[in-house]
């Protein structure tokens, strides 16, 4: 590498750095400001105190928000996962009949905006009873994110070999048996990969909530839109700061499991 080379490379790293503290640095900015002792949103802080915090806790308003974010959440995740693993299933057979159209339908809540789709959710839940319920939030919110459970399982079984099948079924096993005991193993980083996607999806949800929840079906990205629009309150702060956390360490496991789904891929004959 010459000298020219060797600078440029430097170069451009430090530019990317310097870019990436760009878009970071308003998200960390808001870290600090919950810890601000007094409720204003200035540098340089007066004290550092956990109050905000401690009210998030106790406020019975936050918690019900939080409370049906991770009932939604975990609900949508679990059908997410197991409709998108079957979808992907599907689409991967030989003989699946109109393959390309199948799979555009199936990704399309990743490419519409969400505002359509959830106007069009309104207008559908509206004739079958389903706003304001979390039923609705959750069947809405697992149309959202088996697209990325879809994609995630699609792309870890176009590594997997199907003769492991074939042999199973030599053996005496049933399809059941064979995808439990032979499949699933093989493809579940992907397969928890989409369902990590799918549950940061519906927990950081705001615009189908807002259209379809009402005011005990709050979620927590709709109580802090409210707190923005309503009264601007340093809990917000707290709020978004335990996401930044839980987003990091969600970040952080899918990147494991990524690299752990490439290993098996490499590792499979």
């Amino acid at each position: 590498m010459t000298s020219f080379q060797r600078i440029s490379a430097i170069a451009l790293r430090g530019f990317c750095v310097v870019v990436l503290l760009f878009l970071v640095a308003p998200i960390l900015a808001i870290v600090p400001l919950s810890f601000n002792a007094e409720p204003f949103f200035t540098y340089p802080m007066p004290g550092f105190s956990l109050q905000w915090y401690r009210e998030f806790i106790d406020s019975a308003v936050w918690q019900l928000a939080l409370r049906n974010s991770l009932i939604v959440a975990f609900f949508a995740t679990v059908l997410s996962s197991v409709l998108g693993t079957l979808a992907a299933l599907g689409l991967t057979r030989r003989d699946c009949p109109a393959r390309a159209t199948i799979t555009a339908v199936l990704i399309s809540p990743m490419i519409i905006p969400v505002v359509v789709s959830a106007v069009g959710i309104y207008y559908c839940f509206a004739r079958v009873g389903l706003l304001n319920t979390l039923t609705g939030l959750v069947l809405a919110h697992t149309a959202l994110g088996a697209p990325f459970v879809v994609i995630t399982v699609t792309a870890t079984l176009s590594g997997f070999d199907h003769n492991l099948m074939r042999a199973a079924a030599s053996l005496g096993a049933g399809p059941i048996t064979s995808f439990f005991r032979v499949m699933l193993p093989v493809i579940a980083p992907g397969v928890a990969s989409g369902a990590l996607f799918a549950f940061v999806t519906s927990f950081d949800e705001v615009v189908v909530a807002l259209f379809i929840s009402g005011s005990e079906q709050r979620t927590l990205p709709r109580q802090m839109w409210s707190g923005v629009r309503e009264s601007l309150s340093p809990t917000i702060t707290a709020v978004a700061t335990l996401l930044i956390v839980a987003s990091i360490a969600l970040l952080a496991g899918l990147q494991w499991l990524q690299g752990r789904s490439a290993r098996a891929s490499t590792a499979t004959p």
